[in-house]
């Protein structure tokens, strides 16, 4: 199939009836876009996981539930012709009710994937009906039966090869007569379990079937209108970026840009995929598109920041010169599944951050019995309340008295875990939450507004 497109639109995109229309007018624009991913209309994933981390009071989960429902019977309102539409949803209604119920005698990780994935099942359904009463040839198609992923739930590993054969088998020759409308976040087990692709995987998910079906471009229709040189809610003369490489991108929304999730760009770049980021509030404004190869390279291209960090130090006299310390520590780290995002080093102390990979939100944890591992084997010592700022560039390592303007810039402000070297494109640390967006406001002044 010739200029065949993939769009995927977030969760605030398909939040109502009127958010929907303006995707389907996005999609009506584009003869090209043949295959749409979805996101669960907004606010509905976050009640999902609540329920799904189990909430014992009836009360209280009736009220949930409620809610989740009349989010969906907003938009069930004001289509045409809702009858069988309004069947599937309460069905899957009656599902979340079940589960809800089951998580708030135990919660499992298995149960929390069935249970927020109701989201992605409901929304799509609706966006599918309203896309056929435009006129709009569309069909709805559940992205389990072709997005295979192991059976780490709460963050599934996809099999790439077979989620391939799976599509061009049943996706593909869909696609060729209908406008397919499909879950993003969501895959299946070879059991046929529901799993999850982790918090924000839409837009990962999303980029694994464009890359599955060879697509030829992926749109990330979002809230915002781009990529900018930081959040524009924190830096209010933000600017948007017109183009931008995959490197500084994935550095991006590694740390904390949230147009964007972390792995999204990896199944693109693999296959050179070029990716668009806009609004579907206002399209008109264009966006941002990510390429392998663009124009420009500036020195410092934008702020990140990732907050919800835990930070874990651990000292023990014993690293002095000593062989196999750290081995241990992630031999420990590993049996635990505890993934670690940034580490620095001395001579007797090695602090790391924790990576948040699965569904349930708020900040990562140390496992008790991880800690108590470690602790046999040194001191541990955890922090919360900590935020991360990247500053995301080009070649820094190779530019006089960069290093000075940043730090100079930082110098009333607590500093921790200085990290750079590992990648050309990034210098971050650590600071306490409570200073972390005057941080980002008074570096985005100095070195993106002068």
């Amino acid at each position: 199939m010739s200029s065949f497109n993939v769009a995927k639109f977030g969760g605030t995109s398909v939040a109502n009836f009127e958010a929907m229309s303006r995707c389907a007018a996005i999609i009506e624009n584009n003869p090209s876009t043949r295959l749409v991913v979805s996101s669960a209309c907004s606010g509905v994933t976050n009640l999902l996981v609540e329920l799904a981390n189990g909430v014992q009071e009836q009360q209280q989960r009736s009220q949930i539930l409620s809610q989740i429902a009349e989010i969906h019977e907003a938009v069930l309102g004001q289509l045409e012709d809702a009858t069988n539409t309004a069947a599937e949803i309460y069905k899957i209604l009656d599902t979340v009710t079940s589960l809800a119920e089951a998580a708030s005698i135990q919660a499992t990780d298995k149960l929390t994937d069935h249970l927020v994935a109701c989201g992605e099942l409901m929304s799509t359904h609706l966006l599918a009906q309203l896309m056929r009463e435009r006129g709009i040839k569309a069909q709805r198609f559940d992205i389990r039966q072709v997005l295979r992923t192991d059976n780490t739930f709460g963050k599934a590993e996809p099999n790439v090869e077979q989620t391939a054969q799976l599509a061009t088998q049943h996706l593909v020759p869909l696609c060729q007569e209908f406008v397919v409308i499909t879950q993003g976040f969501i895959g299946s087990d070879e059991l046929g379990n529901t799993t999850t692709l982790g918090r924000g995987g839409s837009d990962y998910s999303a980029a694994l079937i464009a890359e599955a079906v060879k697509a030829e471009g992926l749109e990330i229709w979002t809230d915002v209108p781009g990529i900018y040189t930081t959040d524009p809610r924190i830096a209010e003369k933000a600017s948007p970026i017109p183009e931008i490489s995959f490197s500084e991108a994935s550095e991006m929304a590694n740390f904390g840009a949230k147009i964007l999730h972390p792995s999204t760009l990896v199944p693109a770049l693999r296959h050179d995929i070029p990716v668009f980021v806009g609004s579907s509030k206002e399209p008109e404004k264009g966006g941002t598109w990510i390429r392998h190869q663009v124009q420009s390279s500036p020195l410092f291209r934008a702020l990140a920041l990732r907050c919800n960090q835990t930070m874990v130090t651990l000292h023990s006299a014993n690293m002095f010169h000593a062989y196999g310390f750290l081995a241990k520590v992630f031999e420990i780290l590993a049996k635990h599944k505890v993934s670690v995002d940034l580490i620095t080093t001395s001579e007797i102390s090695v602090s790391l951050t924790l990576d948040q990979t699965g569904t349930s939100g708020g900040a990562p944890q140390l496992p008790s019995a991880a800690r108590e591992e470690l602790e046999a084997l040194c001191t541990v010592e955890v922090e919360h309340n900590l935020c991360l700022v990247a500053l995301i560039g080009n070649n820094m390592s190779e530019s006089r008295g960069y290093a000075k303007q940043v730090f100079g810039t930082l110098e009333d402000f607590n500093l921790r875990m200085i990290c750079y070297g590992a990648s050309p494109h990034n210098l971050c640390f650590l600071l306490h939450e409570s200073v972390s967006r005057q941080a980002i406001q008074k570096l985005h002044q100095e070195l993106f507004e002068k």
